[in-house]
């Protein structure tokens, strides 16, 4: 179950950060690139990742 949590944290990590830089338009080629909201959503989404890695590394530490 811990590589669940680590596996699903990178990949909220990844996307948060893309949305991010989707949103502040450092990234283009998208419907997303300029739009506030994923400037807003993206490091909630990162944050998070970053949460279910720390629970999942602490999770493999403990076993």
């Amino acid at each position: 179950m811990r590589w669940v949590y680590i596996g699903l944290g990178v990949l909220l990590v990844l996307f948060g950060g893309v949305w991010t830089l989707q949103g502040l338009d450092v990234l283009g080629g998208s419907a997303m690139s300029g739009v506030t909201i994923w400037a807003v959503v993206g490091p909630i989404v990162a944050l998070a990742g970053i949460v279910l890695l720390v629970i999942g590394l602490r999770r493999s530490r403990a076993s």
